[in-house]
Parts: C-alpha cells; structure tokens; sequence
C-alpha cells in the first residue's frame, strides 16, 4: 500500500521489495515454540521482560526479533545492549535498522506512512530516525551486521508455515497488514494471492505499530495474519504493556486473544515490562520538547486510543 505523497518517510526505495513468492522456501527456522517480537522500539526493559517470557516457556523457544528492535536508544548503552542481545536470536530488519545502516536519508525514517498520517508525525519520525543514525555511527560494526540482515524468514512450528517479515507480503514497509486493510473487503484478493504464493499458514508482522490477529479461510484451510503491534509499547489504552506473537504446538497459558492454524497455537502475549523504569529511561533520552517525546509520549504514559477488540481475531 502506497501513500500518494512521495517525500522522505512516505516512500521507500524499490530495494525494500520482495515478491510473496519469494517466502515459498525451505524454513530457516524450525521450533516447538517461536516468539515473534516486533517493534521493540529499543525498549530495554520490554527486553527484559520477553527473555522472561520466553524462560517461563514449558519447552525449547526460538526468538525471533521482525524489526525495528531500534527506536528510542539513542544512548550508547541502550543500543549496545538491545544490539547484542538481538544479535543472539533469529532477526529481520525493519525500516529503521535499514535505514541506520547506511547514510542515504532519501527514505528519511522508511516507514511509508499512509496518507492518514500527519505531515507532522512523518516529519518527527524521520527526525528521530536522524538521531538514532548518529548513535549508530559509534557501532561501525553492529551497523554493517543490520545491513545484512534478511528482509524476512520463514519458520515451521508442527505443521503450520510461518512467514516472518516486517511490514507485508511484499514490502518491509508495508501496510498491507494494518488493522484496517485486513478488515478492507477489497483488499481481500490481494490476501489471498499473498497466500497462495507465499505457500504460509501464517504470516507474523508488525510495523504499524498497532496488533490485528485476523483468520481468513481462502478454499485451503484457515490461514492467519498476526501482527503483533509494538512489543515495547503499549497497544491498548490504559494498558501499559507490549505484544508479542506466539505460534506454538502446546497451547498458551494466560494469551490475550488466539486462534489456532494448522494445529499450531497462535497468540498476543503481553509483554509486561517495568513501565515506570522505561519511562524514566525515556525521558533521559528524550524529554520534553524531543521529537520522541512529542510523537509517543502520551502513549507510552497512557496507550493508543484502540480499544483491545480491534485487535481480536475475527474469520473471514
């Protein structure tokens, strides 16, 4: 899905695309348990808080980080920390560690923002994605490493198929598994030759930054989109907690809302990280008056205004 304005923040080079077909692949990962965790946002403590996750598990879990683990960690410490910790599990890059690998800002923060989103809110993310370039500039190394990284994965949990990308079917940056594209009549055929292509059962995203789990039964079996939202921010209001995605053979003790696809388990864990702790680690970094601070804080002290039941998996 592309936004109409074609400046920096609102498009992406042709690079950041990949046909659906191009998922139809062996799997590089293979798990009892995957945990697919996007939009860390450099959320330190959420860190914490899903390695815990992940270590009350009853069996072997794979991790899998689907970009945009780097955000907020403007300070050297923060980012080391979340670099290194990543670099121990399966990961993608989202937008922002491709656009911090390098040092063309034509795509400014690379997130192709709709047309829905204010000039303003592009220009503070592409201001943001700035700063963080600077602090990446001090790890030459970890900065080469995210250039490396692939655009997507494909794992097998059981049975079931799982496409890890970032953004959709066809683009790191894209939208195509927004909330309100998923629930969009029309973009129904687009789903489905996603599907059919891709050769998944489901497919693990994040990107825009609020989660949707949808099932969809195209003539094949039920398939399912799983988009976790940000796993280092809230996503509901007056919940101050993260998402993450779980596909797993054993069923989930305590999920926010599943559904289950080609007998694989597939659910939104809450990611209950000390929030006043991040909160104060974000306000060092980013203080009132920030770019940050003006874009996220509210959410970050109170949730987006989207209730919890947009979220809920809805057949179709």
């Amino acid at each position: 899905m592309r936004a109409a304005d074609a400046g920096p923040g609102r498009s992406c080079p042709t690079t950041y695309r990949y046909p659906p077909r191009s998922l139809d692949r062996e799997p590089e990962l293979v798990a009892d348990t995957l945990l697919v965790v996007g939009g860390l946002y450099g959320n330190v403590e959420a860190l914490q808080e899903v390695l815990a996750v992940a270590a009350r598990e009853a069996g072997p879990v794979a991790l899998a980080f689907n970009g945009d683990f780097h955000w907020f960690d403007t300070a050297a410490d923060d980012f080391r920390r979340v670099t290194e910790e990543v670099a121990r599990h399966a990961a993608i890059r989202g937008n922002v560690e491709t656009e911090i690998a390098g040092e063309d800002s034509g795509a400014g923060c690379g997130c192709a923002y709709p047309a829905d989103v204010t000039d303003a809110e592009v220009a503070r993310s592409n201001e943001i994605l700035a700063r963080l370039r600077e602090t990446a500039r001090g790890f030459p190394a970890a900065r080469a490493a995210l250039g490396r990284l692939p655009m997507n994965l494909v794992a097998r949990v059981g049975d079931a198929k799982v496409g890890i990308v970032h953004g959709d079917a066809s683009s790191l940056a894209g939208w195509g598994f927004a909330h309100g594209a998923l629930d969009d009549p029309g973009h129904r055929r687009w789903l489905e030759s996603a599907f059919a292509d891709a050769r998944v059962d489901v497919f693990a995203s994040s990107h825009t930054c609020l989660p949707a789990l949808r099932a969809f039964d195209f003539g094949r079996g039920e398939v399912a989109v799983a988009n976790n939202g940000a796993a280092g921010m809230p996503n509901f209001p007056g919940e101050r907690f993260g998402v993450l995605t779980r596909v797993s053979v054993r069923p989930a003790q305590g999920a926010l809302y599943g559904t289950r696809v080609a007998g694989a388990f597939v659910d939104a864990l809450a990611v209950r990280y000390d929030a006043a702790a991040w909160q104060r680690r974000f306000l060092a970094s980013w203080p009132e008056g920030s770019a940050a601070h003006r874009a996220y804080f509210r959410r970050i002290a109170e949730g987006p205004a989207f209730a919890r039941e947009r979220a809920l998996p809805k057949a179709a």
